[in-house]
């Protein structure tokens, strides 16, 4: 066939060609067998020979090792013998932590104690509702009241020692009320009977006043009563007396009233040991020789009359004086001799004074004439603001 002529078998220009048959199994076997022994190959030859040469492994490697040192614990020194009788070493505690300082209270100003009544009572004014002891009052005339004079701080709280186990606890007692102090009478000489008429001036917050006042003094020989009136214009009237018995030392008194609007009354009570007041304020001891507050002026006279010689200048007559309220100890200083210019006449007296003991306490000043008995012819109550009332006699009668 030549070979320019297609051969009928096969295929033309845009003829589709059928998938011949598949090849020999003998051919892929060979295939097959080719591929496998490249691979074997690849496997067996060294990688050496498929790269650049590498380095020799050292045979041997620097190995860094640390090491730690510790060192032994210390050994606790050995306890110290012990030694017979000694106490164990106290083991020291932590000091506290500081505790921030507080500021002190300020105790408040003690207020003025409350005015004592002399032998010229005050006249309380209508509009004002104080009470007859009031130093507030205009007229007031009396020298402090309060009871008996004792430190009124609280007592601290007794300690007890108990530090050591088995110490007994040491209790400490308060110190005890000081007692009151009694001038013994050592002669005694009480005037007659008699009525005795003041003329008073005061003055009270700048303000001068006049009133009058009457001592009315009664001495049966065994027992005695002693009246004293203050009158005012416009501003009433006041009375205080004292009444009990006459002895060898003296006035004994029995009951002391005071009456304004009302009366209140201190009553003695020698066998009970007490002075009670219906006032229902607490009762105070009764102790010999006790006055109130207008036998003191009476009983000051008769120690003065019935021993002259025995009270020279700069001697002390002290006395627990008994309001309606309450007790005080009264202390008067003899000064001596002193001319007095009185509306009765020129008088020669004896003056005595209870100067101011503590802050807001009166001035006391009597004085008694040796004409008239040791009658007390004049008294003068001075205030710690200068406020005063003084009283002196105009006129004297007997019965």
């Amino acid at each position: 066939m030549h070979p320019d002529v297609p051969s009928p078998s096969a295929p033309m220009a845009g003829q589709i060609v059928p998938w011949r048959a598949n090849p020999p199994f003998a051919t892929l076997g060979v295939l097959a067998a080719l591929v496998l022994a490249g691979h074997a190959l690849l496997l067996q030859t060294p990688p050496a020979r498929f790269g650049p040469a590498q380095p020799a492994a050292s045979t041997s490697a620097l190995v860094w090792a640390t090491r730690s040192i510790s060192l032994p614990p210390a050994a606790a020194p050995p306890p110290a013998p012990a030694t017979p009788g000694a106490l164990p070493r106290p083991v020291p505690k932590a000091s506290p932590k500081p505790v921030s300082r507080q500021q002190p209270l300020v105790a408040p100003a003690p207020a003025a104690p409350p005015a004592i009544d002399s032998m010229a009572p005050p006249i309380e004014p209508p509009p004002e509702p104080e009470g007859p002891d009031s130093a507030a009052n205009p007229a007031s005339v009396s020298p402090p009241g309060p009871a008996l004079e004792t430190d009124t701080e609280t007592a601290p709280a007794p300690a007890a020692a108990a530090s050591a186990p088995g110490a007994e606890a040491v209790v400490t007692s308060p110190p005890a009320a000081p007692q009151p102090v009694q001038t013994p009478v050592t002669a005694m000489a009480l005037p007659a009977s008699a009525q005795l008429d003041y003329r008073m001036t005061g003055s009270a917050k700048g303000l001068t006043y006049q009133a009058r006042g009457e001592l009315v003094w009664q001495n049966s020989g065994a027992s005695y009563s002693a009246r004293m009136t203050v009158k005012a214009l416009f501003l009433g009237s006041r009375t205080m007396g004292s009444t009990g018995q006459l002895s060898p030392q003296g006035l004994a008194p029995s009951r002391f009233s005071d009456k304004s609007r009302s009366e209140v009354a201190a009553h003695f009570e020698p066998d009970k040991g007490r002075i009670s007041f219906s006032a229902n304020t607490p009762a105070v001891p009764w102790v010999p020789g006790v006055q109130d507050r207008v036998s003191i002026f009476l009983q000051l006279g008769g120690m003065l009359a019935g021993n002259p010689g025995g009270f020279a200048a700069g001697s002390t007559i002290s006395t627990l004086t008994v309001g309606p309220r309450d007790a005080d100890q009264w202390t008067f200083v003899v000064e001596g001799n002193e001319l007095l210019q009185l509306p009765f006449g020129e008088m020669a007296t004896v003056k005595i004074s209870r100067q101011p003991r503590r802050e807001y306490d009166q001035k006391v000043e009597i004085w008694y004439a040796p004409a008239l008995g040791y009658l007390p012819v004049r008294n003068k109550i001075t205030q710690a603001n200068g406020d005063f009332v003084d009283q002196q006699l105009s006129a004297l009668s007997t019965p």
